[in-house]
């Protein structure tokens, strides 16, 4: 690990990035250019002091995880991507290189989306980046650990996830994950991603393998959905899904129609949800 290089190239990325980049007021009058410290961190989703000891060529070896964060923290391009990596002492995949790096302008857009819940996701449901209307809705999902990053894993799996529909539209929601996954299984059948994604689902969850077995298939496009928000209470919202030229990556917009409860209800979101977002620890 370079450190002091590693401190150079974090400091002057940091710098030639403006608030409004990473959808952020510039607020009271800045010294310096660029973005402080303390956005970075929030951003990335660490502590300011652990971000403020890799500036200063003295914090610990980060992570591969934290790399990807600081990188897409940073808006940097693959090259710079693959250039922190060996900064740290790391290889960067090819799978990180590309499909899991979010290029910046696909970000820029995320950024510029202050009123809505938005995030991108590959096909195979796992969650790359989120605006901040998104994470106070359905919580951070990049900050989780890796396998608790993927919508539909976590929608089987995991019993939080699950609270976040009404129970009686769970169903649905399950043959719409079921019938997703399937059209990408069957687009790439040479990928060994969602050939994995789907023999874990059909060994641990008994849901998955009856909704597998029925071959239902059915390429995700724009639905209505209901959330339930635990301070909110039920959101209902449009969902909108972009999928970018190299159909890996989809950014997904999830809106309210004007004049009804869930329109102003997103609007109590957007003051009550986003006080309770905080960095955390890396």
């Amino acid at each position: 690990m370079n450190r002091a290089e590693l401190a150079d190239f974090l400091r002057r990325a940091r710098s030639r990035l403006h608030p409004s980049d990473v959808g952020l007021t510039a607020g009271a009058r800045r010294r310096t250019p660029g973005l402080r410290r303390e956005e970075v961190a929030q951003l990335a989703g660490m502590s300011v002091d652990y971000y403020t000891r890799l500036e200063q060529s003295r914090g610990p070896r980060p992570s591969r995880q934290m790399l990807t964060a600081l990188a897409r923290a940073l808006r940097l391009t693959e090259d710079e991507h693959d250039h922190l990596f060996h900064l740290a002492g790391e290889e960067p995949s090819r799978r990180e290189a590309t499909g899991a790096h979010v290029r910046p302008g696909l970000l820029l857009v995320l950024d510029r989306l202050h009123d809505t819940p938005a995030m991108v996701a590959t096909d195979c449901g796992e969650v790359l980046a989120q605006n901040a209307l998104s994470r106070a809705l359905s919580g951070d999902v990049p900050a989780r650990p890796p396998r608790g990053r993927n919508m539909i894993r976590r929608f089987f799996l995991d019993p939080a996830a699950q609270e976040l529909f009404p129970p009686e539209d769970r169903p649905q929601r399950a043959r719409e994950q079921v019938a997703g996954l399937r059209a990408v299984a069957a687009s790439r059948p040479a990928d060994p991603e969602p050939a994995a994604l789907v023999a874990e689902l059909r060994a641990t969850s008994a849901e998955f393998a009856r909704l597998w077995d029925e071959h239902e298939v059915a390429v995700r496009r724009a639905a209505t959905k209901r959330f339930r928000h635990p301070a909110i209470g039920i959101l209902e919202l449009d969902c909108e899904v972009l999928v970018n030229s190299d159909h890996n990556q989809q950014l997904v917009i999830h809106t309210a129609r004007p004049g009804t409860e869930s329109y102003e209800r997103l609007q109590l979101l957007r003051v009550v949800g986003l006080q309770n977002l905080a960095p955390t620890d890396p």
